[in-house]
């Protein structure tokens, strides 16, 4: 008699714990050089909550009415001389981009300029102010094939 309310127990246990973690979070700051390097962020980690980038401008690959296609965020803190005082951070959903993460070691911390990010990205998708300055954000586009919904409709 005592075996079934532990061993439901036991299942409700299990069901909360596999629920609370829907994702494997390896969000990491990869580092290159002394003043060059960038982070990896998952949306919605503590990583992405510490360096304030809640506001990237990221679009879900899994929305089912954009069949596979949305945009990973590179964020970028310049001071208010426009300098890049902190590593940027690219906010992935799936894997990271080598042409993007190439770019982004590229960027030297204290000399890199918001014009010379420009010179890569163009226009910036969206800019936080900051009292230290301001987040720049550029999205870049991405697809994710395992998300498309194509195919006839029928799943």
């Amino acid at each position: 008699m005592l075996l079934r309310p532990i061993a439901a127990l036991v299942l409700l246990t299990i069901t909360l714990s596999v629920s609370a973690t829907p994702w494997h979070d390896d969000s990491h700051y990869v580092p290159l050089g002394p003043r060059t390097g960038y982070y990896i962020v998952r949306p919605g980690s503590p990583l992405s909550h510490q360096l304030g980038v809640n506001a990237a401008p990221t679009i879900d690959t899994a929305d089912p009415f954009r069949h596979g296609y949305g945009a990973d965020p590179l964020a970028f803190r310049f001071d208010r001389a426009g300098v890049l005082f902190a590593p940027p951070a690219y906010i992935v959903q799936a894997m990271p981009n080598e042409f993007y993460t190439r770019r982004l070691g590229s960027f030297i911390r204290g000399r890199t300029t918001s014009r010379d990010v420009a010179a890569f990205f163009g226009r910036p998708q969206s800019i936080e102010r900051q009292p230290a300055g301001v987040i720049t954000y550029y999205a870049i586009q991405v697809y994710n094939p395992f998300e498309s919904r194509g195919g006839g409709g029928k799943r």
